[in-house]
């Protein structure tokens, strides 16, 4: 497992009452939309974290819940202790203000926590995009806690000034050793299943489980260790068809998963057994795969299935069917009700990272492919013979192979695809997109 040497980086919690702007603020930070952000106030439930850097200064962002006192929201208490919890954690803390509607009672509350707190706070008034906005905010010198800073979350002005004062604010912080953890995805369609997989393996009740779908709407990351080997799991929301989704809510948690699998390196998607291989999950699969990720199908509620000797098979055959001509792809039949190989699943989920960050020398690859090539050169094309002279591969995160020939435009797909299944043969890269490239030589 790769090693790198990172700054512990300090932390910085932006808190605040609901819809003032924070979550606006803290994407436009980490410059991904990460937080959900809406119109309708007490989106934000969960603390999100992300990491920024400013003038090369690294810090982790935490965006919370927005602080409210005595409304009837059943989350309140919950986003009140978050937000607390936020401020003791943080090493600066981000108050956010919004001058639309001036100093509320809401905000007199939060401003009585933070002037008990030793560690620098920030004043943030936002939603200035004018001078006549500029000069009401004046009145937040009123909350007792010194400067404040005007910025527009939305397009960004102000913001510089408020970082600089930021980092010059932020305590030292000694370098640390820390491995880079692989990150397991747990995707796929709403109410498979993917919450009770990762709560039976973990032997908590971590996340939420209920039987309407869309109950978990944010992507949260739980670290584990099995086998010796240790891992993120990121729990993500259904995804959808786009068609179906109605609520925005929701549509930013599609969203969010969407981005899980771009930053994951192997996808365990849970398809659900009583509703097959539909075209909802065929749609994750092809994300997954475009995004070159390892994949691990696993089949959940299998144990709600009437079966006889040959289902196992049959719908395996079935699934390998859908995802042609990528049928490389390990399937493990699961029920995260019963326990029933569900470490078996994860076993298999790192082989799949393995195979993924598999580096194989350049001498065995020439010494193994090139006299299969030999015997089975491409095609000739307009009677012009390609010779392919060497191959390596390419020093990317996932398989990538650079076949060097010299008439490169004349190699078609069917041939690619040849040379895929010879590596796949003899190197083993089962749950990988492996890419074949023609280089001029």
């Amino acid at each position: 497992m790769q090693r790198i040497f990172i700054y512990m980086s300090n932390i910085v919690a932006i808190v605040g009452r609901p819809n003032v702007g924070k979550s606006t603020f803290f994407n436009r930070l980490i410059q991904r939309r990460e937080a959900i952000v809406d119109a309708v106030s007490g989106v934000t439930r969960d603390r999100h974290y992300g990491k920024s850097d400013w003038n090369g200064v690294e810090f982790s962002l935490i965006d919370t819940g927005g602080y409210v006192k005595g409304s009837d929201d059943v989350f309140e208490a919950e986003i009140d202790k978050q937000v607390e919890l936020a401020i003791d954690e943080a090493d600066a803390i981000i108050f956010m203000v919004d001058v639309e509607s001036g100093v509320t009672g809401m905000d007199e509350d939060v401003a009585k926590l933070l002037r008990k707190v030793t560690k620098p706070v920030f004043l943030a008034v936002n939603k200035v995009d004018n001078n006549k906005r500029a000069e009401d905010a004046v009145e937040f010198y009123s909350l007792g806690l010194g400067d404040y800073y005007t910025i527009a979350s939305i397009n960004g002005s102000g913001t510089g000034d408020l970082l600089d004062a930021l980092v010059d604010a932020l305590p030292e912080k000694e370098k640390v050793e820390e491995a880079e953890l692989p990150r397991f995805a747990v995707v796929g369609r709403p109410n498979a299943g993917k919450s009770s997989f990762i709560n039976a393996l973990i032997g908590e009740d971590r996340y939420i489980v209920t039987d309407i779908a869309g109950t978990t709407r944010d992507a949260i990351d739980t670290k584990y260790n099995r086998f010796g080997f240790e891992f993120n799991l990121v729990d993500t929301a259904g995804i959808r068809r786009k068609a179906k989704v109605k609520e925005d809510l929701e549509f930013y948690s599609v969203m969010r998963s969407v981005r899980a699998i771009e930053h994951s390196d192997v996808c365990l998607l849970v398809c659900d057994a009583n509703r097959g291989f539909d075209g909802q999950v065929q749609n994750i699969f092809w994300l997954a795969e475009r995004n070159r990720k390892g994949i691990v199908i696993l089949v959940n509620k299998w144990d709600l299935i009437e079966k006889d000797n040959k289902s196992t098979k049959d719908f395996e055959k079935y699934i390998r069917q859908q995802i042609e001509p990528f049928t490389d792809v390990p399937i493990v039949f699961i029920s995260a009700l019963t326990k029933q190989r569900i470490f078996k699943a994860i076993e298999t989920a790192v082989e799949v990272y393995q195979n993924r960050t598999k580096k194989i020398k350049t001498s065995v690859l020439n010494d193994v492919l090139l006299p299969i090539i030999e015997n089975y050169p491409p095609p000739a094309n307009k009677g012009k013979f390609v010779k392919i002279k060497y191959i390596m591969q390419l020093p990317t995160p996932q398989p990538q192979f650079a076949f060097f020939c010299n008439l490169p435009q004349y190699v078609k797909e069917p041939y690619k695809r040849f040379l895929e299944n010879k590596l796949r043969e003899h190197f083993d890269f089962t749950g990988v997109p492996v890419s074949v490239y023609m280089r001029k030589k």
